[in-house]
């Protein structure tokens, strides 16, 4: 039971949610599915997330006047819920703390950042013995709602018309997610694969951020310590791909694009409870035709199941 919410922290970067919206600010990003926690009840946790960006990128990748550190670091509340042995609830509460520098004078934004909602139904559950080990797979899909409740600033984005529209708190559109998470387990060895299509739509000043496609898989592997503790190490890969911004149906060519990144952590499970530690690099990426560069992103959290 601990041993998969554990899994499941390694990707908390998109990776489903949106907040700072790991590609590059708000628009960009989509939302961290993860591997559904295998809780019979509920779970809660707490988790933090941090992410760096570099805009106003001139030709070559070279710096100028204009161009603009960003960070975006997240504090988030989230839970998981059964209903029965096929359904299953998730959602989050995000807290976003936005921080951008440029020409030696920094901006900070903060706020309640949008919400969400996903539920997942359970197509695969199969166990099988080879041998004397156990192989165990799961399959879920589902859909999830976000809204609106992080503040979108228009000013901001007519005032950067020509750049990416990213420094926000939110993306001011009700939009919606299609999820799906494959795990596959022999005994304490372990593939889980991740894919998620977020569709946005377009908010209130006519501004819709592009629909975005991610796909990850990670391998982790699982050591039990005096039957008290659990440590599993993991490493993987991700990739995430996205449209271009429409401004009043008019697609913006600093947006979109598309990216890679490496990561690895390890998580600790200490009976109920669970913390963990999660690191990404981009080792390829091509985002807003080269305007922004995604810098690092670290993930910390801490989980109990009750």
């Amino acid at each position: 039971m601990i041993r998969t919410i554990l899994t499941a922290a390694c990707f908390l970067l998109v990776s489903l949610s949106t907040k700072a919206c790991d590609i590059c600010g708000c628009g960009v990003g989509g939302y961290y599915i993860g591997i559904l926690p295998d809780f019979n009840k509920t779970v809660f946790g707490i988790r933090y997330r941090h992410n760096h960006l570099r805009t106003h990128i001139g030709a070559g990748g070279e710096s100028s006047y204009l161009t603009t550190d960003e960070t975006y670091r997240t504090a988030e509340l989230w839970g998981g819920w059964s209903l029965g042995k096929k359904f299953r609830m998730m959602g989050y509460l995000p807290v976003s703390f936005n921080e951008k520098h440029n020409q030696g004078e920094t901006y900070h934004k903060t706020g309640m950042g949008d919400i969400g909602l996903q539920g997942y139904y359970n197509l695969l559950n199969r166990r099988k013995t080879y041998g004397e080990k156990l192989l165990v797979q799961t399959l879920w899909a589902g859909v999830g709602v976000k809204l609106p409740v992080g503040k979108y600033d228009n000013s901001k984005a007519v005032e950067n018309s020509a750049g990416a529209n990213l420094f926000q708190l939110g993306t001011g559109s009700v939009d919606f997610t299609l999820n799906a998470m494959y795990d596959i387990r022999l005994q304490d060895l372990g593939l889980s694969v991740v894919s998620s299509y977020k569709i946005n739509t377009t908010n209130r000043y006519d501004y819709q951020y592009g629909n975005k496609f991610s796909l990850a898989a990670q391998l982790y592997h699982k050591w039990r310590v005096k039957n008290k503790y659990s440590i599993a190490p993991n490493a993987g890969l991700s990739y995430e791909t996205a449209k271009r911004d429409l401004n009043h149906e008019v697609k913006t060519d600093v947006s979109g694009g598309h990216l890679v990144l490496a990561g690895g952590g390890c998580e600790i499970s200490m009976g109920k409870w669970a913390v963990g530690a999660n690191f990404q690099l981009p080792v390829q990426q091509n985002l807003a035709n080269g305007f922004v560069k995604a810098g690092n992103r670290g993930m910390l959290h801490v989980s109990i199941v009750l």
